[in-house]
């Protein structure tokens, strides 16, 4: 304020010396001085657009943002999950957060606000004042100083002389907002891969300390936190020890606390609703895949690392089911109830055939297309592929849809039987039990040997598929996973 007040002062005692240049004519008193719009900082609200597919709520993974943090136009916000898959929010604004108005795992509804963004704006012009016309000046006249002023205006410059000139702000100068803090309160900047790793090893997100962009946890830091935990500590007072959960009372009352499910479960509870307004009917077998595992294990040699991932018994299961569809089309129609008065049957050609898979959001069935259209190793290409998508939360609406009929594994985790339920819009589902060695006679009816035995169970749409039909496709499946080499011959 002392600067800019010497200043007028120096102003007003310097003489204006009269040139043709500074000499203003009537013309140019009339011109108005050219004047640029100051900038405004204003307020923007992101809300959730509609993403389609009929999504009305999603629940928020994980936020990319922090408050404060300087964000550019189309870069991404959040990642959230709906009913259908996960997608990320990209931001329709450049400017700098203000405010998140959730939290992470929070659900939110199509149209509601989620951010706001501070960005800049230009002011309108203010309309200038019409020049007033130069009065006649009652002060001294110019080159008509007195000695005060000579004296004032010497010691000014003086003044000014001895303090050091201060640059000119420039625009690189101005403070930007500071970078957001690793482990803030928003502590999820990290990949649904890493979460999937988190919750793998029962760990959170907000005990690691990130070395990616802006505090991101990236794998290596959930590794060497792992590696930490495991070393012997040194002292207890370095670590916060976590309380340990009390055990109740006796005769302690119980306590429940309301919890909002999950779109993914939200999800679950619509389709198993409408599941199982079908009848139902359950048929269950065995396979002996001792074959089929000595032929997976020789091609499991034969492949090249590099383009084809390793084969499990699943694309064979999944291929023996299209082969089977060929000659039983019924298992992989729809029907179609819209008109309850007569009900139709959609005949599919093509095999969509859907893949249950439990990942770290719950239980997702994606859908490889065109299995009768596919080789063994393309649908082992495939099959990992999607399994990748799920474990890190990207699975899109297509991976997710479009299925005519679903196999449902239980096996990697345990159990020989099981029920599976029809999934909507189809008619069959198959499920896999765990692989068990088991005795079993020999075909000489007197020698025992070791079998493979895969314990497969079946559920049909009562309406329109009767037993038999539902043995013979389960029968002819078997034949060819007994069979393996069976296949080949009736591959395209």
């Amino acid at each position: 304020m002392k600067t800019f007040r010497s200043f007028q002062i120096v102003q007003r005692a310097l003489p204006r010396p009269r040139t043709r240049h500074t000499q203003r004519s009537p013309l140019l008193r009339q011109c108005r001085p050219f004047q640029a719009s100051a900038l405004l900082q204003k307020i923007e609200t992101h809300t959730l657009s509609d993403i389609g597919e009929g999504v009305k709520e999603v629940q928020i993974i994980q936020w990319f943002v922090e408050e404060g943090a300087t964000v550019e136009e189309w870069a991404p916000l959040c990642e959230v999950q709906s009913d259908k898959a996960s997608v990320e929010i990209t931001s329709k604004f450049s400017g700098v957060i203000k405010k998140l108005h959730y939290e992470r795992d929070a659900v939110v509804q199509v149209g509601d606000a989620m951010l706001d963004i501070e960005v800049e704006g230009e002011d309108e012009p203010e309309p200038e004042p019409e020049p007033e016309p130069e009065a006649e000046s009652t002060g001294p006249k110019e080159g008509e100083e007195d000695a005060q002023s000579k004296a004032e205006r010497q010691e000014i410059i003086a003044a000014e002389d001895a303090q050091p000139a201060q640059p000119q702000e420039k625009p690189s100068d101005i403070p930007k907002a500071p970078p957001p803090e690793s482990n803030g309160k928003h502590a999820s900047l990290a990949t649904p891969a890493v979460r999937g790793l988190l919750k793998q090893h029962g760990l959170e997100v907000e005990d690691i300390e990130g070395t990616g962009k802006d505090g991101r946890v990236m794998k290596e830091d959930v590794h060497c936190h792992i590696e930490e935990q495991k070393q012997p500590q040194q002292s207890t007072s370095q670590t916060p020890q976590r309380a340990a959960p009390t055990s109740p009372a006796l005769n302690a009352k119980q306590e429940e606390t309301p919890q909002n499910m999950t779109p993914i479960q939200s999800a679950m509870f619509k389709s198993m609703t409408k599941s199982l307004s079908i009848p139902h009917f359950l048929y269950s077998d065995t396979i002996n895949v001792t074959l089929l595992g000595t032929m997976r294990s020789r091609l499991n040699e034969m492949r090249d690392p590099q383009s084809t991932p390793k084969f499990s018994y699943m694309p064979f299961v999944i291929k023996a089911l299209s082969l089977a569809m060929n000659k039983h089309p019924l298992l992989n129609a729809r029907l179609d109830t819209s008109d309850s008065a007569k009900p139709k049957l959609l005949m599919r050609s093509n095999h969509n055939i859907g893949v249950a898979m439990d990942t770290p959001a719950g239980l997702l069935v994606p859908v490889i297309k065109t299995v009768n259209a596919r080789s063994i190793t393309s649908i082992t290409q495939e099959l990992y592929r999607l399994a990748e998508l799920g474990a890190a939360g990207k699975l899109s609406n297509d991976d997710l849809t479009g299925g005519t009929i679903t196999v449902s594994n239980i096996g990697n985790i345990g159990g020989g039987v099981v029920g599976p339920v029809i999934v909507e819009g189809q008619l069959a589902i198959m499920g896999m039990g765990k692989i068990k060695p088991t005795p079993v006679f020999a075909a000489d009816g007197k020698t025992v040997e070791r079998a493979d035995l895969l314990g497969a169970s079946w559920s049909a749409d009562h309406r329109v598929v009767d037993g038999a039909t539902m043995a013979r496709m389960a029968s002819l499946v078997q034949s060819y996973l007994e069979r393996p080499e069976t296949m080949i011959v009736e591959m395209s």
